[in-house]
């Protein structure tokens, strides 16, 4: 496994790979998330689900909380080691003629994201570690003896500096797939017939889903 991190082509592999697994989760979450436009009590199932089934919880999450900081980790060694290889002084380097915005400023668009997960933490993973794992309470319920899920929801869309704020992440996101996406298919070596068809579907991917978000931040803000 050191051997793959010794080398550029090792880490790049390695990035692509982390970043097709959050691909993937991205979907997951937004599946289960749309939802929450379609209806309420499907929402409050299904999220009760994700956040009560052991698999989920002890498994999926962890793996998916050691993914986020592989990535960002392995995209800081990346982005210095290439700081460093253009700083030699024979080489001259024009960023803007050699590529496009997205695939030099993807060390600052993927911070933004990152402080952005800190929000969304913050709004809701520490809230159900705190009523679940302090509180003891598995249930999901309110006082009521409804869900609790799609209610919280709605909570936190109330605010408009936060739909704003979740609103500009989520542009930051996208402009952070529309490279991410083609690069990760590079990375494993997918230069094929098929690059021009996987360049059109990452783009549709890099649009569609952050716009998606962004449509249920409003949906619920504005309801």
């Amino acid at each position: 496994m050191g051997g793959i991190f010794n080398s550029s082509v090792g880490r790049k592999f390695a990035m692509a790979l982390s970043a097709f697994f959050l691909m993937i989760f991205l979907v997951q979450h937004f599946a289960i998330n749309i939802l929450s436009v379609l209806s309420a009590d499907v929402f409050n199932d299904a999220s009760h689900f994700m956040g009560t089934n052991w698999v989920v919880q002890y498994i999926a999450q962890p793996i998916l909380i050691l993914g986020v900081i592989f990535h960002f980790v392995m995209g800081m060694v990346l982005e210095i080691r290439n700081r460093n290889a253009r700083s030699i002084g024979y080489v001259k380097y024009n960023g803007n003629a050699n590529s496009t915005w997205m695939s030099r400023n993807m060390i600052y668009t993927g911070a933004v994201i990152l402080l952005f997960l800190g929000l969304h933490f913050y709004d809701f993973w520490l809230p159900e570690i705190e009523i679940k794992f302090i509180d003891g309470d598995m249930s999901g319920l309110l006082a009521n003896g409804e869900y609790r899920y799609y209610e919280h929801l709605q909570h936190k869309f109330v605010d408009v500096w936060r739909v704003a704020l979740y609103c500009l992440a989520f542009v930051f996101l996208s402009l952070h797939l529309l490279h991410g996406f083609s690069s990760a298919f590079q990375s494993v070596g997918a230069n094929n017939k098929y690059t021009r068809g996987l360049r059109g579907f990452g783009k549709a991917y890099a649009i569609i889903i952050p716009l998606g978000f962004i449509f249920i931040a409003l949906y619920h803000h504005f309801n």
